[in-house]
């Protein structure tokens, strides 16, 4: 898909398809609308007056236009213009989208006036997220349909006043950020029998060359060398050959501490001994969402030459019944010297996640954070609308926390108190790998806490956020690409 900025583009070009967004309580037309209005013979001002749209989140009104200006001019309620943040913009994008999908457009040009006070270049990056990620559509695996296939949009133009570099900068941030996403949600979409862990491996070294990444992948040959027997254990039951994947970006100084990102790559969750029920089980697919976010950030973070040396590491595997897979109450072994005792062989996750937490610890790095499709709880706590966030560096936490709101990928704090890592104590072996069900969120962080050390660290719960129905107009159902932009926007921040 093209994305660009194009100064004073609304005035001399003829789009198929203009996106006005409209706030609430409009009744007169901005000035650099008027020759918009006079090119449609004043429908806009008419539309206005008759309340045909009055700027409510549900507002939706698309115009015909003459050879004057426009094809189509579609106006879109976005609320209260007090109230509107980088989110509504994403989904004022995203809605357009679904609109010249409908209409079986090719291009659409997306107006950046009347959307709140929001800087130039968080407009412009918003908007062109929720473009992007909405004309996403994940369609490897099927037979193309000339009669019925949906339209594919393929250039989305911006326009609008501002500042040109900043808007142009917002309009390059946001096109690297949803292509990250969006590779991100390919990853998710592929079935179980596709995206293997070494398909991920070999997905992660083909976008590292790509892009300029270093990158190092562990067969497991070569886990067993290091000691990372609990991504060995997980991966037991299955023919499929566990890996970790290791992605580096040196934008900082020779020498300086990573950020490192620690991405869950379970590329199918069976529930092992202690197997999942049926239904439903397709979905989990999904549980390498993690990896798939940390593969997707760090495409983006090498795109946008983000100065800051940052680290991806993604262990993956599958988790399946057979007569070799671990049993509950077998106690294995860790990279960090720690012996686990499985109870459950369904809380698999944070055992991969186990090791390496601990070979990122050992990069002291300047901050550490992993994301994981870990528990049923977090989506109990919170639904499906925020992610579970956990950490005991207050710095850190709210740091992601303000990142979520940012990007639109939002995160809500739990405790880490010490009295929920008593429920892991084990009388057979330094911990057992779950708590039971009360706080099970909490108890799984506290699971991951073990293999830190002192590192600057905090734990992304995304089993509620990573996947779903696609209630939100630039998603799909499917794979939402979470917390890939939230991934990218804190690494962002740290450099400032």
């Amino acid at each position: 898909m093209q994305l660009r900025y194009i100064e004073g583009g609304r005035s001399e070009d003829s789009p198929e398809l203009l996106a006005i967004a409209v706030p609430k309580g409009t009744r007169t037309l901005e000035d650099e609308l008027s020759s918009i209005d006079e090119a449609l013979d004043g429908a806009l001002q008419r539309a206005l007056a008759t309340g045909d749209i009055t700027g409510r989140l549900t507002d939706e009104v698309l115009i015909y236009g003459s050879d004057r200006g426009p094809a189509r001019v579609l106006l879109l309620g976005i609320g209260p213009a007090s109230q509107v943040t980088r989110e509504v913009i994403r989904r004022f994008a995203g809605r357009a989208v679904r609109v010249a999908e409908r209409l079986r457009l090719k291009q659409l040009t997306l107006s950046l006036d009347g959307l709140g006070n929001i800087p130039d270049e968080d407009r412009a990056q918003s908007a062109t997220e929720g473009a992007a990620l909405a004309a996403w559509r994940f369609s490897e695996l099927m037979t193309p349909e000339e009669e019925d296939s949906p339209s594919n949009i393929l250039a989305v133009d911006l326009v609008g006043e501002g500042d040109t570099g900043s808007l142009t900068a917002g309009v390059a941030a946001g096109a690297a950020t949803a292509r990250g996403e969006n590779f991100a949600r390919t990853l998710q979409s592929r079935p179980g029998n596709i995206a293997t862990p070494s398909h991920l491996a070999d997905e992660a070294t083909r976008m590292a060359h790509e892009f300029g990444l270093g990158v190092t992948v562990f067969d497991e040959a070569r886990l067993e060398r290091e000691g990372m027997h609990a991504i060995l254990a997980v991966s037991r039951g299955s023919v499929e050959e566990a890996r970790l994947i290791i992605l580096e970006h040196k934008g900082g100084a020779d020498g300086h501490a990573p950020l490192v990102l620690v991405g869950k790559g379970l590329s199918f969750d069976a529930g092992g001994i202690s197997l999942k029920p049926p239904a439903g089980m397709e979905s989990m697919k999904f549980d390498m969402s993690g990896g798939a976010a940390v593969i997707g950030a760090m495409q983006a973070i090498a795109e946008l030459e983000v100065k800051a040396n940052v680290v991806g590491l993604v262990p993956s595997s599958e988790n399946l019944p057979s007569g070799s897979a671990v049993k509950p109450g077998d106690v294995i072994q860790s990279l960090a010297g720690k012996t686990i005792e499985v109870i459950n062989t369904d809380a698999e996750g944070r055992l991969i996640l186990a090791d390496a937490l601990a070979y990122g610890a050992a990069l002291e790095p300047e901050a550490m954070v992993d994301c994981a499709t870990l528990t049923g709880g977090v989506v109990v706590a919170l639904g499906h609308h925020a992610a579970g966030v956990l950490g005991k560096n207050d710095s850190l936490v709210n740091e992601l926390i303000s990142a979520g709101e940012a990007s639109g990928e939002r995160c809500w704090r739990l405790p880490l108190w010490d009295e929920y890592r008593r429920q892991l104590d084990s009388t057979t072996a330094d911990l057992k790998n779950i708590g039971g069900r009360e706080g099970s969120t909490i108890s799984a962080a506290c699971f991951l806490a073990e293999f830190v050390r002192d590192t600057n660290w905090a734990h992304l719960d995304i089993a509620g956020t990573a996947y779903g129905d696609g209630k939100v107009p630039y998603q799909r159902e499917g794979g939402y690409g979470v917390p890939t932009r939230l991934l990218v926007e804190w690494v962002r921040s740290r450099v400032g």
